[in-house]
């Protein structure tokens, strides 16, 4: 299921298909100008915030159905109002399924998400969680409608460059103790390797 057959089905919303030519043909057109006319228009008129886009919106729509709207069949309205359970926001966040580690860790966006060692998070080991991205920008993970605590490991993070060059000396290091050790007998080369952690900074 897609994102947006997701948020429909949340809401109780059908899908209604272009299953005729004209349907397909006034689907076309909408996509063309949501893709590309209304993109022009917000540039020529310099709109170039979200509060200057809504701005213009009312004389756009204005001009656009007065061109292509036609008169429905039956002028009822059949819109019905928000039930108390339908939830906007939720329904319109980006979600996705994770698989939950035995370590309770998972992956998201290049994003190392653990989760706090809680009983309901021990009881989604194995199984699919739902990653939540809010339109605001939060970001939640459920387990059968239970948010689960975390903390997050950014996987793309800064290198330090001291420790490159730390440890760009480590290969010429282990390749001495290497040749020494071929002179020394086994009982000293393993008591050289053991020394590497405590001269070096291993990454």
């Amino acid at each position: 299921m897609t994102q947006f057959g997701r948020a429909l089905h949340a809401l109780n919303i059908d899908i209604i298909c272009a299953n005729s030519s004209p349907a397909k043909g006034r689907v076309e057109r909408a996509n063309k100008t949501l893709q590309d006319r209304l993109v022009k228009e917000l540039r020529l008129a310099g709109a170039a915030t979200l509060a200057e886009g809504n701005a213009l919106l009312p004389a756009f729509m204005a001009d656009y159905n007065a061109r292509f709207a036609k008169a429905p069949a039956n002028r009822k309205d059949l819109h019905r109002r928000l039930g108390p359970g339908d939830d906007l926001d939720d329904a319109f966040a980006w979600k996705e399924e994770r698989t939950l580690s035995r370590a309770l860790t998972l992956q998201y966006d290049k994003v190392l998400f653990i989760l706090e060692p809680s009983e309901p998070a021990k009881a989604a080991i194995g199984k699919r969680v739902s990653v939540v991205d809010h339109p605001d920008g939060r970001l939640s993970i459920r387990h059968n409608g239970v948010e689960l605590a975390y903390r997050t490991f950014d996987k793309v993070r800064h290198v330090d460059q001291g420790a490159i060059a730390d440890n760009k000396q480590l290969g010429a290091v282990l390749a001495m103790i290497r040749d020494d050790s071929c002179a020394a007998g086994p009982s000293v080369a393993a008591g050289r390797a053991d020394a590497i952690p405590r001269l070096f900074k291993v990454g």
